[in-house]
């Protein structure tokens, strides 16, 4: 792609509406990554799987963002 092309092509993205333009983004900045490892994707997908089970099954105890970082926190001052 030509240097012309290629600011062409990033002012019509910086036009975007935000939420496009940090999808673009993402998507580009993923691309970058490489191909996704077809097994590690399997073991995420268990993984995930597993956490909503112990969600659902009430094995766990949500807690929000604040606390979560209060805790973490407290540990690296202990």
């Amino acid at each position: 792609m030509k240097t012309a092309e290629l600011e062409d092509l990033t002012n019509v993205a910086m036009s975007l509406p935000e939420d496009q333009r940090a999808k673009l983004a993402h998507d580009l900045v993923a691309s970058l990554d490489g191909s996704t490892d077809s097994s590690s994707v399997e073991v995420w997908d268990a993984e995930i799987c597993r956490r909503i089970r112990d969600i659902e099954s009430g094995k766990v105890e949500l807690i929000d963002a604040d606390e979560a970082i209060a805790r973490a926190r407290a540990q690296l001052r202990e």
